[in-house]
């Protein structure tokens, strides 16, 4: 991964390599400004020539996909990959919060009436979860351009057009008839399936476009599709799913894809907001995403995906180190001022001061201990405590507890989210990105 590089007034450079920035930082020249994403700070530059750079953005349920590239003429040079894994808590949270306060008030407790419903929802507005999601993309998409000079914008606006699959001719038969066409409906059937065979269930191979009642009986509408397995395929032959011994695959292809059509909603609200950045932003279509991906011969990744969505996408490019930044939003606490027990009434009090000793929950740090129990060198997020004496969690799970604050060094200020590096897909993006940085034909 490139190191995003700040001019002496923090004005975005352009990235530069590890082994560059490595240089800097050894001979004084530059300091380090964050860890995540890693980024350096010249002493004794100001401004300098940019290139353009483009972000890309592959909006999902659970994650988004982000990639940055240097675009140079008919080849791309990758600088940046990461993948945002949005909270998947927050309706849970809310419905319990909501079934605390209807138990209280049903007790034998002082009333309290309900507030009088007279809340008027604003125009654009989107239940908390989906908001949310639309709000970390957009929080990173701001995030980067003050670490990098991005110049456009490319956004996967729908998965598919499903206007365009249920009507084959609303535009037109040469569109249709086209090389994105079975990109587009694979990908819809590929989401409403659950990338896996309908009939036996298995995954993890080819599988084939299969007519729910048969061609001869039905239609070839996108609502009589599905996919399955070569052998359940040749197994069902000319008879229907129902005939077949799967009733439950008919009842299943009559429902809408609403997980889709939430994800399309949230892309259109993040569309507006990307918009009002007054960058050119392209947009593209997950059939198009697919068709760029399998081209090019990479993996299927969320960043990767990023990496392909839009026309912009050119017929090269030049993936040097396919390790990807991996984002996961955690939030910065919580409102309550108490701990709550299993009916949802006071548990204790949460402290007022939330920094001691100059840390706060959240804060990445590195902890040394010469002697003791906890004997070593540890790196994780720090829970405080009053009593000064501090707790070090690395995925969830306390590693060390109990040690002075001493021990403590930060290393970078809590910010809502957690990091790490992942190498998915490694050696078959390396390999991919070869042969076409040669110009050869890909698989």
């Amino acid at each position: 991964m490139y190191v995003f590089v700040l001019d002496r007034q923090g004005k975005p450079l352009m990235p530069t390599r590890p082994s560059r920035a490595k240089d800097l930082l050894r001979a004084g020249r530059a300091v380090v400004h964050r860890l995540h994403p890693f980024t350096i700070r010249l002493k004794n530059r100001v401004g300098g020539v940019v290139q353009p750079v483009r972000l890309k953005l592959d909006p999902g349920s659970r994650t988004t996909g982000i990639a940055i590239v240097r675009e140079a003429g008919p080849q791309v040079v990758v600088l940046h990959l990461a993948e945002l894994h949005h909270k998947q808590d927050i309706k849970p949270r809310m419905q319990q919060r909501r079934a605390y306060r209807r138990n209280r008030r049903t007790r034998n407790l002082r009333y309290r009436a309900p507030r009088f419903l007279n809340r008027r929802r604003p125009a654009g507005w989107l239940p908390p979860s989906l908001r949310a999601r639309v709000d970390n993309a957009l929080s990173w998409v701001r995030r980067y351009r003050r670490l990098v000079p991005i110049m456009a914008l490319s956004l996967e606006l729908a998965r598919f057009d499903t206007q365009l699959l249920q009507n084959p001719e609303i535009a037109g038969t040469e569109y249709q008839q086209g090389e994105l066409q079975g990109y587009e409906t694979r990908e819809y059937l590929l989401e409403k399936w659950g990338r896996r065979c309908a009939y036996c269930g298995v995954t993890g191979i080819p599988l084939e476009i299969d007519h729910i009642v048969p061609k001869g009986r039905g239609s070839d509408r996108v609502s009589n599709l599905t996919l399955a397995c070569r052998k359940c395929n040749l197994a069902k032959g000319n008879r229907t799913a129902e005939e077949f011994g799967h009733p439950e695959v008919q009842a299943r292809a009559r429902q809408p894809l609403q997980a889709a059509a939430a994800i399309n909603i949230t892309r259109w609200a993040l569309w507006r907001d990307l918009r009002s950045l007054g960058l050119p932003l392209e947009v593209g279509t997950g059939g198009r995403t697919k068709y760029n991906r399998t081209r090019l011969g990479l993996p299927k990744t969320h960043a990767l995906d990023a990496l392909c969505v839009g026309a912009s996408t050119p017929e090269r490019i030049t993936l040097s180190d396919p390790r990807t930044l991996s984002i996961q939003a955690r939030g910065r606490g919580q409102y309550r001022r108490t701990n709550v027990d299993a009916s949802g009434f006071p548990r204790g009090y949460l402290p007022r001061r939330k920094r001691i000793q100059g840390f706060q929950t959240g804060d990445l740090v590195k902890v040394v201990v010469l002697s003791g129990k906890y004997k070593g060198t540890y790196v994780g997020i720090v829970a405080v405590r009053q009593s000064g004496y501090f707790d070090v969690k690395r995925d969830g799970q306390r590693i060390a507890q109990g040690l002075p604050a001493r021990y403590f060094r930060l290393r970078q200020r809590g910010d809502g989210y957690g990091y790490c590096l992942t190498q998915v897909g490694a050696a078959h993006a390396l390999a991919a990105a070869g042969r076409n940085s040669r110009g050869s034909d890909t698989p």
